[in-house]
């Protein structure tokens, strides 16, 4: 069997900054996705595996627009340390929370943005400021992934019918660690 569109694809992957710096090792928590899906991973690497096969390995680089985007300064905020009712560290993420009805989006979705708010890093903290950082951690990167496909089986009914096969890496969900930010 090949990757193809409707397999149910299993990858494992190395990740590594355009400097050659490991992110993540193999033998992590594999990629599992639907081939031809537009939401769980990126189209480049969807290209990259079309056509494998199980034990097939392939390296593919991906610029920041084929993957998190630029970095948007736009996305860096700086607000008072007496906003926040607990004791932040940097590296610390907060969880924005929609300000009038938490069922209602805030803003229009985007592909960045699910419009029910945003998690922000906490990136410095001085002088009773702190400074939050909206974009994701890889935004504005390059990245080279060197992939390797462990397995290839046909979707079912169900995962045909949501166009997934399984929550990806690139899944947006909500970071259940993150801390609400009011």
């Amino acid at each position: 069997m090949i990757v193809e569109h409707g397999t149910v694809v299993t990858l494992d992957f190395e990740l590594r900054d355009a400097q050659g710096e490991l992110i993540q090792e193999h033998g992590g928590e594999p990629i599992i996705y639907l081939q031809g899906s537009e939401n769980e991973v990126f189209p480049k690497l969807q290209e990259a595996v079309e056509g494998k096969a199980v034990g097939d390995e392939v390296f593919v680089q991906l610029e920041p627009e084929d993957a998190f985007g630029d970095f948007d300064p736009d996305l860096m905020r700086v607000e008072d340390m007496e906003s926040f009712g607990e004791e932040l560290e940097i590296g610390m993420q907060l969880e924005e929370v929609p300000v009038d009805d938490e069922n209602e989006p805030d803003e229009t979705a985007t592909d960045e943005n699910t419009g029910f708010g945003r998690v922000w890093t906490v990136t410095d903290i001085a002088e009773g400021k702190v400074v939050l950082d909206g974009n994701h951690p890889f935004a504005g990167m390059a990245l080279r992934y060197h992939l390797k496909v462990l397995d290839i089986r046909l979707a079912n009914e169900e995962e045909k019918a949501q166009g997934a096969a399984a929550q990806s890496l690139f899944s947006i969900a909500p970071n259940p660690d993150a801390k609400k930010l009011n």
